[in-house]
């Protein structure tokens, strides 16, 4: 065995390699021509479910949900005519058509259903008997005990592999605002750790996938060291030329410095990493205005009260529309220089992976 070699991420009868799942990221930040691209690649290719309807045209009206269904369907269709990879789907159970949406996926036949921002307790009875990897996206070892309790009591299954999200991706976090600003959360490494111990503990044992500032071949060889099955990464894919966002999305990350990241209070009560610019200037201000909504997208949003709309906000930054609208970023958005293919990117990270784990054996041998 050479052990200068990445190892391929095994989720049942799934086997990729390299072992990167590519993080879905919305609003419509992970569409199908980069998830096909990443898929091509031997990855996971994953399609943000969240906002995939057209939010500007109707937006407020209760069709956005139809419109938002038939966007994900046409997105996974356009994906699987453009490869024979991994293709799967991120939903969020904050979404108000969440069940729908992971319905539509079941029934278009996708390889794999993430599932995190909350506890994804009930999906296994949307999907029933087809054979659709579930993995749900924990921030602790806790989160992951309650699921697999209630997966085992209810539906005599386990996930078929569990991401682990640190604190410092991008988007809504599911840790406390004050202490990421402080950075007194406790790191990815140590959660890891811990969910690790828990994982194996069963039978057969659950592949642990480290996410959340993993963003060269350096820290996807050290978390295949620390007994991890793989890892997830968004960040590094926004950069790239089959990422279907705007170029001035793309040259905020460019553009950004260390100290342009930043945590602010999303309206749905959660905090979110954020690459600084004046529209988050005027959010901390308070000089944003509330959309009147007529649909929820998000079940913990009150559009009667939120001080701006998220999905909007989102929305236009993909569009381009800086000015009325931020990106979500990891916290090594920074360090992003150059816009890159899918192909070259994760040619990129093997090679750099590989080699770090060739020196960390001579290092060991010696």
């Amino acid at each position: 065995m050479n052990q200068q070699k990445l190892p391929t991420l095994k989720i049942k009868d799934l086997e990729i390699y390299p072992p990167i799942i590519q993080g879905g990221m919305g609003v419509r930040v992970s569409t199908s021509s980069l998830a096909a691209a990443v898929a091509n690649e031997g990855g996971v290719g994953v399609i943000a479910s969240v906002g995939l309807g057209a939010y500007k045209e109707v937006f407020g009206s209760p069709s956005v949900k139809k419109i938002n269904e038939e966007g994900l369907r046409n997105e996974i269709r356009k994906a699987k005519s453009l490869t024979k990879g991994i293709i799967g789907i991120n939903a969020m159970t904050v979404l108000t058509d969440y069940e729908n949406l992971v319905k539509i996926a079941v029934e278009e036949n996708v390889d794999v259903i993430i599932s995190g921002a909350g506890l994804p307790l009930e999906l296994p009875k949307y999907v029933g008997e087809k054979n659709i990897k579930l993995i749900p996206i924990v921030s602790s070892a806790r989160a992951l005990k309650i699921i697999c309790g209630k997966w085992s009591r209810n539906f005599n299954r386990l996930p078929d592999a569990v991401i682990v999200e640190g604190p410092q991706a991008g988007g809504h976090l599911g840790f406390d605002r004050q202490e990421l600003v402080d950075k007194t959360v406790t790191p990815l490494e140590q959660i890891v750790q811990e969910v690790l111990e828990l994982a194996n503990s069963y039978e057969p044992s659950i592949p642990v996938i480290p996410a959340g500032g993993v963003f060269d071949g350096k820290d996807i060889a050290r978390f295949i060291r620390m007994g991890a099955s793989g890892v997830q990464m968004g960040t590094r894919f926004v950069c790239t030329h089959e990422c279907s966002v705007h170029d001035n999305f793309k040259k905020a990350y460019i553009e950004a410095e260390k100290e342009d990241l930043e945590i602010v209070m999303s309206p749905v009560g959660l905090p979110g990493r954020v690459i600084k610019n004046d529209y988050v200037e005027k959010i901390k201000n308070g000089q944003t205005s509330p959309v009147m909504c007529q649909y929820q997208c998000l079940k913990t949003c009150n559009p009667k009260t939120a001080p701006y709309c998220i999905a909007r906000v989102l929305a236009n930054a993909v569009d381009g529309e800086m000015e009325e609208g931020f990106v979500f970023a990891g916290s090594n958005a920074f360090r992003c220089h150059e816009v890159v293919s899918v192909k070259q990117l994760i040619s990129q990270l093997t090679a750099e992976a590989e080699e770090a784990m060739r020196i960390d054996l001579g290092v060991c041998s010696t």
